[in-house]
């Protein structure tokens, strides 16, 4: 381990730092700081004597040193002197990662690394996590194996998607209802009742022809069965990701390593503020203690979780205010587009619709706002946590683990919770429209559904964090280290070292692995929680998380400094929320497939409702809308004069359509629920109970019938455990024989006979 001393222009400080030294020319090594106000001074080791003793050792930056050294206990802790101005920062050795190694018997690692896992063209290779493990230590080598893992699991979700999206294609012209909504004679003469009060006139079905050939593709027969697979594929995942991770662990000689061996390692900001020191009763030393009391205790933790309420309430008050501006603005694109000259385009013309342009724009909008409130939520979110003094650093990471993913559940799902499951379910009809702060009345879906806004929704905000994340991944790194070596570039190697081109690198933190996870876990949560609005969302991820693995594997070869190596046998907390997530996407799934999508209420008519005598979809549109008498239409509902289509007084029109499943003008009835609505939401309520019940068997199922550890793993290691006991036996009664002859020889000697 490098450590990089402080010094003036004739000062060295060695490793006690009480000491100085003087030196008369400034080091060869030391050009690139030519202010001569911070400089590599040297490198501080430690080698074996002869004699067995640890002997300390300081080498100028030039010495090179392959082996990473571990700083002696006691005598040099960094990350106390860090804080106290002797130290700069540690860098662990590093060779150049573009050339080979100038010893051929010693192959470089890092070049290595960079050659065949780095690179963006060995993409299709596996990678070589003993090397990883190797160079840059157990808990990042298991980063990498789950996101591999995570990455080969993801293909076969993508092949099940991209076929359940073929058979969407293949069986295009079977979807009898699109093609009622576009005929002439069907949608084109229903006249639908206005989608905004004042702003919004009369218009015909016929114009959502375009929309509902597209929702066709996402919102067929497949989806169910889509949706019953990621269930059950989230369980292998999961299941198989055990075992995977159960062998690394025998592999890597992690089978006893144990969290609490991580968390007997106090951190350097807790014992700051310690002011006592107690007895650890497993270390039986004492260990510093921090002097809080009870309610100094409790008032951290009401204040730390107040502020993460209050941030989540501001996430809620955002979606609220993108709520607000769909329904403001719906109006005025309805009146500006209605002589928009992209009307007037045959491929672009019909997909721009008042529906579309504020789903994109509000979906942006959205996706701006996430990204902001993340920005901020993050300094917060440490804030707090460091605020709460965790006592190590497990249990800092967990902390903030439970605080970030919170928000960013809030932060990311909540305006796809709002589409999937709000927007349309609360309208009322046009002699009674729902409104929202009295105001702005309430979203409308199309006659399609609301499932092709879902999956628009969820496109924007999936592909954009991902492609924000790989930009800020890639290309910030590159343009810091390029900032900050600009001056030193030119200088040739003998002048501007390997060691000091490290130095300049970016450190990787303590919390670095941590946003690696949370981003793959947020996209975990797109891919499982909504699929089955969008079952391409897998390859869009699988995509995505080829070029992840590499842009980290880059990352960490050229733009960092090599992080300090750290155990770890699991992914942590990480597996736990993975594994609820997994649960509630089974719920999501089953509440989209019945109240987001139109399956439901197409099955209930074709087997139910259906007046033929074979059970087809014909006419599925007509019993699908209700009819209302426009002059009973309040004054402050109807259009604005000059806002209906010139077609619109060239007939005598006198009811329009929307959609629900009421009774007609006329009925003694008229406008309550049909019985039909309430066999369809009778349906809607058995189909998710079925669901849920069928997957969760099959997932309890799975999971029992898949063991934790391979069979061969699990004999492994008890065969070593008995070897082990076996061993210790032999060990103490051989030292019991030995103590017994020893016995016996001096009672022998007592009584004379020797």
């Amino acid at each position: 381990l490098y450590l990089f001393g402080l010094r003036d222009s004739q000062t060295v400080l060695n490793s006690r730092w009480e000491q100085t030294h003087y030196k008369q020319q400034q080091s060869k090594d030391s050009v690139y700081f030519r202010d001569g106000v911070r400089r590599i001074d040297f490198i501080l080791s430690y080698i074996d004597d002869k004699d067995g003793e640890k002997k300390q050792v300081c080498h100028p930056p030039s010495y090179v040193l392959y082996q990473r050294v571990k700083i002696k206990e006691g005598l040099v802790q960094p990350d106390k002197t860090f804080d106290s101005g002797h130290w700069t920062g540690t860098v662990p050795p590093a060779c150049r990662y573009w050339t080979r190694s100038r010893d051929a018997n010693c192959e470089s690692e890092r070049y290595s690394l960079y050659k065949y896992w780095a690179r963006f063209s060995s993409f299709y290779k596996e990678q070589p996590l003993n090397l990883i493990r190797k160079y840059y230590g157990e808990k990042i080598g298991i980063y990498f194996a789950w996101l591999g893992f995570y990455t080969e699991m993801l293909s076969y979700a993508a092949v099940v998607g991209l076929l359940c999206f073929i058979y969407g294609v293949a069986t295009f012209d079977e979807n009898v209802w699109s093609k009622e909504i576009c005929n002439d004679t069907i949608g084109g003469q229903i006249v639908m009742c206005p989608l905004c009060d004042k702003k919004c006139g009369y218009w015909k079905l016929s114009t959502t022809c375009s929309s509902s050939w597209q929702s066709y593709l996402f919102d067929n027969t497949a989806t169910v069965f889509f949706a019953i697979f990621m269930g059950i594929w989230v369980t292998l995942f999961l299941e198989f990701w055990k075992r995977r991770q159960a062998r690394l662990e025998y592999e890597w000689d992690l089978v006893d390593f144990e969290e609490e061996q991580q968390q007997l390692q106090l951190r350097p900001e807790y014992e700051t503020k310690c002011t006592h020191r107690r007895l650890n009763r497993v270390t039986q030393e004492l260990e510093w203690v921090l002097d809080q009391s009870p309610a100094d205790k409790a008032g951290r933790f009401i204040l730390c979780w107040a502020t993460v309420v209050l941030w989540i309430s501001l996430i809620i008050a955002c979606i609220i205010g993108v709520i607000a501006y769909r329904l403001a603005v719906f109006a005025a694109f309805a009146s500006i587009m209605k002589d928009s000259p992209t009307n007037k385009l045959d491929v672009v013309g019909t997909l721009i619709t008042p529906q579309f342009a504020t789903s994109v724009t509000a979906s942006c909008i959205n996706f701006v706002i996430i990204m902001i409130l993340n920005f901020l939520y993050e300094h917060v979110a440490i804030k707090i946590t460091d605020m709460e003094v965790p006592k190590t650093h497990v249990e800092y990471e967990n902390k903030l683990t439970v605080k970030m993913f919170l928000f960013q559940f809030v932060n990311y799902y909540s305006s796809c919770f709002y589409v999937a499951f709000f927007k349309g379910k609360f309208v009322g009809y046009p002699g009674d429209y729902a409104y929202m702060f009295g105001k702005w009345r309430n979203e409308e879906c199309e006659p399609g559904g609301c499932l092709i806004e879902l999956t628009t929704q969820l496109v924007i905000v999936m592909v954009g964090k991902q492609v924000w994340g790989n930009i800020q991944e890639a290309l910030v790194p590159w343009l810091r280290n390029w900032w900050v070596s600009r001056s030193a570039r030119n200088h040739p190697e003998s002048l501007y070292s390997r060691w000091e081109q490290d130095h300049d690198l970016q450190t990787f933190s303590q919390l670095g692995l941590f946003y690696e996870y949370l981003e793959m876990v947020i996209q975990f949560g797109f891919i499982t929680l909504f699929v089955a609005s969008f079952p391409l969302a897998p390859l869009l991820a699988l995509m995505n998380n080829i070029l992840e693995v590499r842009v980290d594997a880059w990352k960490f070869t050229t733009q960092f400094r090599r992080p300090v190596a750290a155990k770890a046998h699991s992914i942590g907390a990480w597996d736990e929320i993975l594994n609820m997530i997994a649960v509630f996407s089974v719920v999501t799934n089953a509440f989209i497939v019945s109240f987001t999508s139109d399956m439901i209420p197409r099955l209930v008519y074709k087997y139910a409702y259906h007046l033929g005598s074979e059970s087809t979809m014909e006419g599925y549109i007509n019993n699908s809308l209700s009819i209302f008498n426009i002059s009973e239409i309040p004054v402050e509902n109807r259009p604005e004069e000059g806002e209906n289509p010139d077609w619109f007084y060239s007939s005598n029109i006198t009811t329009c359509r929307y959609r629900d499943y009421r009774y007609p003008p006329g009925h003694e009835k008229q406008y309550t629920h049909t019985m039909q609505f309430w066999h369809i939401l009778a349906a809607k309520l058995a189909f998710i109970i079925i669901m849920e019940h069928v997957v969760f068997v099959v997932k309890f199922f799975v999971a029992w019938l898949i063991p934790d550890v391979p069979s061969d793993v699990k004999a492994r290691t008890k065969r070593e455990h008995y070897l082990i006991q076996e061993y210790l036996h032999d060990y103490e009664l051989e030292k019991l024989k030995i103590q017994l002859s020893q016995n016996a020889f001096n009672v022998l000697i007592d009584l004379g006979v020797l």
